[in-house]
């Protein structure tokens, strides 16, 4: 079996069975007895390697090129002979602060399941360990993997969440910090969040027009009976763009905060500058006064005349002291 198979297995009334060496004679053997269907997980498949796959199963080429492309938007696609879905999960790394979004690709058939993975952060392996421990789930066949795959996907949506907002509450307390402390990186660190936000969006909102097809809608090689459990998916999944959206609008309100703070901190330096300045602007006033060596000057030849002079300035330059620190400028 080629190397891009990484699980063939036929599911017999629940029951894991090793599937057949050849493709054909694997959904063959599914199809000859009932309930019964084959499940075949695929990684990061070349063309010419998901040409088998697609010749045995006859898959859609417009739905083989979606999956082989992994560029995709989460979507719900219904051929005549498969159901398409492409899913987008999510890996974040708390360390670095960075989302990653990989892809999942499901063909449902009749008696069969392929799914094609992009990235190393699918829980393809998992659903499948739970759901064989699991008969009663599996013996609705290749619906129940549809389920139990989406259901996967989005529960790791709510926990990534649940990150990001113990991630932000860190920030919040940063950009709130008392001023002083460093915030040359605040702000890059917002928009760097922000981004990350962004691209966990792009994988939760598309996926809601698919899920509610799912919860309502009669569909081809899905089973009536699994509305309500795609509906349980589908609550879930409005959970978490709603957790999405409170962090994007929480993002965007800390950094209108910071900007302003940002604002009045300069304000307060500006006004600091300005003191100073004044300050130093009197006594420089008085002593150009007196560089300019005319022969005709107040006190210019008393031996009393330095003297005052460097007091008066003295003396104004502590009245303006006092009276920017009584203002709040200094």
């Amino acid at each position: 079996m080629p190397c891009m198979i990484v699980d063939c297995a036929i599911y017999r009334h629940g029951h894991r069975t090793e599937g057949p060496s050849e493709l054909a004679h694997a959904l063959e053997a599914a199809r000859a007895e009932g309930e019964s269907f084959v499940w075949i997980g695929l990684y990061e498949p070349t063309e010419e390697e998901f040409d088998l796959v697609t010749n045995e199963f006859g898959l859609h080429p417009l739905a083989v090129e979606d999956a082989l492309n992994a560029h995709q938007r989460p979507k719900l696609e219904v051929y005549d002979d498969s159901l398409f879905m492409v899913l987008k999960p999510v890996v974040y790394d708390d360390v670095r602060d960075v989302v990653a979004t990989e892809e999942l690709m499901l063909f449902v058939g009749n008696c069969f399941v392929v799914s094609v993975r992009h990235g190393e952060g699918s829980p393809l392996a998992e659903v499948r360990k739970r759901l064989e421990r699991d008969p009663e789930i599996l013996r609705h066949g290749p619906t129940a993997v549809l389920y139990a795959v989406s259901d996967a996907v989005v529960d790791h949506y709510t926990e990534v969440a649940v990150l990001l907002h113990a991630d932000l509450d860190e920030l919040e307390a940063e950009v709130f910090a008392p001023l002083g402390e460093d915030v040359r990186h605040t702000a890059s660190r917002i928009y760097s969040f922000k981004r990350q936000v962004v691209e966990f969006r792009r994988a939760t909102l598309p996926l809601t027009e698919p899920m509610a097809r799912l919860a309502g809608t009669r569909l081809p090689f899905v089973d009536e009976k699994s509305r309500p459990f795609f509906r349980d998916v589908s609550d879930h999944l409005t959970r978490a763009n709603e957790s999405v959206e409170g962090l994007d609008r929480l993002l965007s309100d800390i950094l209108s905060a910071h900007l302003a703070q940002m604002g009045v901190q300069q304000n307060d330096d500006m006004r600091k500058i300005s003191a100073w300045a004044a300050m130093a602007a009197v006594p420089t006033m008085i002593a150009g006064v007196y560089g300019m060596n005319f022969a005709h000057m107040p006190e210019l030849r008393q031996p009393w005349g330095y003297p005052v002079v460097v007091v008066l300035m003295a003396g104004l330059v502590v009245w303006l002291y006092r009276m920017f620190k009584r203002r709040g400028w200094l």
